[in-house]
């Protein structure tokens, strides 16, 4: 596991490690081959098509993968593409939604308004034809006025 050093080192065969390396490059850059893409152990070693238990006796390796992990996050570069751009669209919508919500309120405040109108011109009508409807006082035709 560890040498004289105190550094890790890997109890697989050089080209077991270096197939892990070259499936954790692949899942870091975002073109798995045989996975999702997540950026888990479980798709690292079938990545690399070994077992669970030769990647977990690639020590150096699951210690590059670690720090890459604690480093970057989980998230791979487009699971970053796909949230940045969940974020954009839920900040559209906020927005389009405080939009709708202030039309919809000045249509109501228009509705009302014009409901208002209606009754009032409705009024003004009827009293109208109650004023029509009262006794008119012909007016008498002028002419040349006579003498008396």
């Amino acid at each position: 596991m560890t040498d004289t050093a105190g550094t890790l080192r890997d109890e697989v065969s050089p080209k077991t490690a270096a197939a892990l390396r070259a499936a954790m490059t692949r899942l870091f850059e975002g073109r798995p081959q045989r996975t999702d893409g997540r950026l888990t152990k479980e798709n690292l070693y079938k990545e690399a098509q070994v077992s669970r238990a030769t990647m977990n006796r690639a020590h150096a390796v699951l210690a590059e993968w670690d720090a890459y992990v604690a480093t970057h996050g989980k998230k791979t570069a487009g699971e970053a593409q796909r949230d940045a751009a969940i974020t954009e669209l839920k900040r559209r919508l906020t927005k389009k939604t405080q939009e709708c919500t202030l039309l919809e309120n000045k249509l109501k405040a228009a509705a009302t308004a014009i409901a208002a109108l209606y009754h009032d011109n409705e009024a003004l009508r009827q009293q109208l034809n109650r004023d029509v409807s009262a006794s008119v006082t012909p007016i008498r035709p002028r002419g040349p006025r006579q003498r008396r």
